[in-house]
């Protein structure tokens, strides 16, 4: 996930593009009714800050979701939710007909702002018991609890701008192999892993370690075909042309982090937030 968020920067950054609507769903994406309005009424909630909210024209959440096929009566796991951005979509968006798993880092992560977005995620569904009384806390902790649900349970898993973090130093090597493990295990055979993250665009020249924060699709798929998920389709719905990927603080140079501060800040707002690859896998039946 990203460090942190500049609440002035981030409804600025959005303002730039609202013109530009969100992504359209691809055919064959539909939302069904009830699942459609489910996911309405938790983007539209009074719940959802107005920075979080201005965030969506990034994110498109709700054309992600049905890119992935989601439905309001599945069981869904969140891997490393951070602070709770999409689980806020997600809670009550399952609330009534399905289940929602959150994995998160564990009670110990190796980095600073996760223990943040620990603490931020635990006071967000502590205080707001309504919306996430049922969502049930597990945990990927690299090496030791990797059961982030029962086995064979979910329909759905899905993981937002965390894949490349496991190749980071701090984790150990095999991070990445038993991250996908992890999420394999947790799925019933023919259910469905969406992955969304920073996207470098040459697999020849990207760092080994993602310390820039970006990693390459062929890497993604590789690594997650290894673990026995067959790629089904990618989806340019949060794909960003204006990123150049050669930002002096990486992918936090870009908004909602924008870590040089006032420098160039405009021209950052300008670009947006990280060009992001959007893929969907299954668990063979």
């Amino acid at each position: 996930m990203c460090r942190k968020s500049i609440k002035r920067d981030i409804v600025t950054a959005a303002l730039l593009l609202l013109l530009a609507g969100t992504a359209p769903v691809a055919a064959g994406d539909e939302l069904d009714p009830v699942s459609s309005a489910a996911l309405d009424a938790a983007l539209s909630g009074e719940h959802r800050s107005a920075e979080n909210k201005a965030r969506d024209v990034y994110r498109h959440p709700k054309e992600t979701l049905a890119f992935f096929g989601f439905r309001s009566d599945m069981t869904v796991v969140e891997v490393w939710p951070g602070s709770g951005w999409y689980t806020e979509v997600l809670a009550p968006a399952l609330k009534d007909h399905g289940k929602l798993y959150a994995a998160q880092y564990g009670v110990n992560p190796p980095f600073a702002y996760q223990r943040q977005y620990l603490g931020e995620f635990m006071s967000r569904i502590g205080t707001t018991p309504d919306l996430y009384r049922d969502v049930i806390v597990t945990a990927l902790d690299f090496p030791y609890q990797l059961r982030i649900a029962p086995a064979g349970s979910a329909d759905l898993v899905v993981t937002f701008r965390n894949v490349h973090n496991w190749a980071a130093e701090g984790y150990g090597e095999d991070a990445t192999r038993l991250g996908y493990r992890a999420m394999f295990d947790a799925l019933k055979p023919g259910g469905v892993l969406g992955i969304v993250d920073h996207r470098w665009p040459d697999p020849k020249t990207e760092d080994p370690t993602a310390a820039n924060g970006y990693i390459s699709e062929q890497r993604v798929i590789a690594d997650a075909e290894k673990a026995g998920f067959r790629f089904v389709a990618r989806s340019e719905i949060n794909s960003n042309p204006k990123d150049t990927h050669d930002h002096p603080e990486g992918v936090w140079t870009l908004p909602p982090s924008l870590a040089l501060g006032e420098t160039d800040r405009d021209k950052y707002l300008a670009i947006g937030e990280s060009d992001r690859m959007t893929l969907k896998f299954i668990k063979p039946e």
